[in-house]
């Protein structure tokens, strides 16, 4: 089991930065692969970025060149930069962690922080 709580969401203007945080609790959080998705009303959740336990990353096309994905797995928190925000990044941000085992993923969600770019 891992439980995930995420911080650092809020308001912000378009071009404006937001940096979200993740913590991890619960058992071998470090080998799982984390992952930031995002949210609106009326869509499905989708994937924003992506970082492996050896600190590989991807970040989907919309979101390249603006946000980062890290992690710290001494502190058990992965990261999501957030720059040059705009409008159509405002969303539910949910953290992610996955584990593939004898080929069965176990997902495990945080509860989600809101972020709103808006003038």
């Amino acid at each position: 089991q891992v439980q995930l709580v995420e911080s650092g969401g809020g308001l912000v203007q378009p071009g404006g930065s937001l940096r979200l945080s993740c913590a991890a609790s619960g058992s071998a959080r470090s080998t799982y692969v984390m992952g930031w998705y995002r949210q609106t009303p009326g869509k499905q959740r989708e994937l924003v970025a992506t970082i492996t336990s050896g600190g590989r990353t991807n970040h989907v096309d919309s979101v390249k060149g603006r946000f980062t994905i890290s992690r710290d797995n001494a502190k058990n928190t992965v990261y999501l930069q957030m720059n040059s925000l705009k409008p159509e990044d405002t969303a539910v941000y949910y953290c992610n962690a996955h584990i593939i085992w004898v080929g069965v993923r176990y997902d495990y969600w945080g509860q989600g922080t809101q972020v709103t770019v808006s003038s």
